[in-house]
């Protein structure tokens, strides 16, 4: 008898801690689920692409540009194309502290992604473009970028039948012209877009889509009090299309005035644009000179309060964050990378 009253209790124990493992368990899931998102949430739900009346998107529109978005025929010798830059496996970026244009010439500013470029209302990184079509020529037209002849260009496409045939079915009765270039080339960019990122399907419902780690750094990321990141990175796109000195330190001789060189006004002094965080953690190095190389420095820098602060935006300031503050926002901005697209290089018109 005294053996089994001790095989009872031994199950007794067993099925006891069985019963609090489990609990544990469900403990332990329950905490790590996010809660839902709320109506708020969904003000970062991204609409559709916004296109001008004169260049709304076709399937031959795009295809033409995505040609010449990787034709380096439309550079000055030759080598480079948009995508040399504008790298679609380097988050649409080209993964270096600052650009390299034609003859290797090393360039004073990172090269910014084409992700969500579409969403924009400011473009360059002091917003010396107004759209997406006049943005497209820019590195062209610049000597130390792709240093493009344009009649030679021009004459190259004409001279190409598959590049004759592809304008006429892309705008008919158009010539092959600059415009018409910067318009197939800004169609095609336009289809560069990330809003299925795991924080997109999070807003939409899906719970599970996020942990709670990444829903803390979300609430620092909104928290006034906090990491008041919102501020500038708005929704729906994580930028304001606008420009902020945030406190980046030059060497001497090497100062960049940014937004001040388009408009003279103070207060845009070091001041440049914005940048979506959307595919944020494939787009590094960061900041428009390149300087903070991982997403923790980034952090770091803005905890900090910047590092010149002479002629800093009112909204930079020393943050009260504590490590694991910094690491849950780290964790949340790497929940805005979408799924990842494939964009093969096309067959070009020979």
């Amino acid at each position: 008898m005294a053996s089994i009253e001790k095989s009872r209790f031994v199950a007794r124990v067993r099925v006891g801690v069985l019963t609090l493992a489990a609990c544990a368990a469900v403990s332990v899931a329950a905490f790590d689920s996010a809660p839902k998102a709320t109506e708020q949430d969904k003000h970062w739900l991204l609409g559709a692409v916004p296109q001008p009346a004169d260049n709304v998107s076709t399937p031959e529109r795009v295809e033409l540009g995505r040609a010449l978005f990787f034709d380096p025929r439309l550079s000055g010798n030759g080598t480079l194309s948009c995508a040399t830059c504008h790298n679609p496996a380097l988050g649409w970026s080209d993964g270096l502290k600052t650009g390299v244009g034609i003859n290797g010439t090393v360039l004073g500013r990172a090269t910014p992604t084409v992700v969500n470029t579409a969403y924009n209302t400011q473009f360059m990184w002091d917003g010396r473009k107004k759209s997406l079509e006049d943005q497209a020529l820019g590195p062209m037209k610049t000597p130390e970028e792709m240093k493009t002849d344009f009649g030679n260009a021009l004459t190259m496409l004409k001279a190409v039948p598959g590049y004759r045939e592809q304008f006429a079915r892309a705008y008919p009765g158009e010539p092959i012209v600059e415009e018409t270039v910067a318009k197939a080339i800004a169609a095609f960019e336009r289809t560069v877009v990330s809003n299925d990122s795991r924080f997109d399907r999070w807003v939409a419902g899906d719970a599970s889509a996020i942990t709670l780690q990444e829903w803390r750094g979300y609430q620092v990321f909104k928290d006034p009090a906090k990491g008041n990141c919102v501020v500038c990175h708005a929704p729906p796109n994580f930028t304001d299309n606008g420009y902020h000195n945030i406190g980046i330190a030059h060497a001497k001789g090497a100062e960049d005035l940014g937004r001040f060189n388009i408009r003279k006004a103070a207060v845009l002094k070091g001041a440049f644009k914005t940048p979506t965080l959307r595919d944020i953690e494939l787009t590094g190095p960061y900041f428009h000179n390149g300087t903070a190389v991982t997403l923790m420095d980034v952090v770091d820098h803005y905890a900090r309060g910047g590092d010149d602060r002479s002629n800093v935006s009112k909204d930079v300031r020393q943050l009260d964050l504590n490590q694991q503050d910094k690491l849950d926002l780290v964790a949340f901005m790497k929940t805005l990378t979408g799924s990842v697209r494939s964009a093969s290089v096309p067959a070009l018109p020979q």
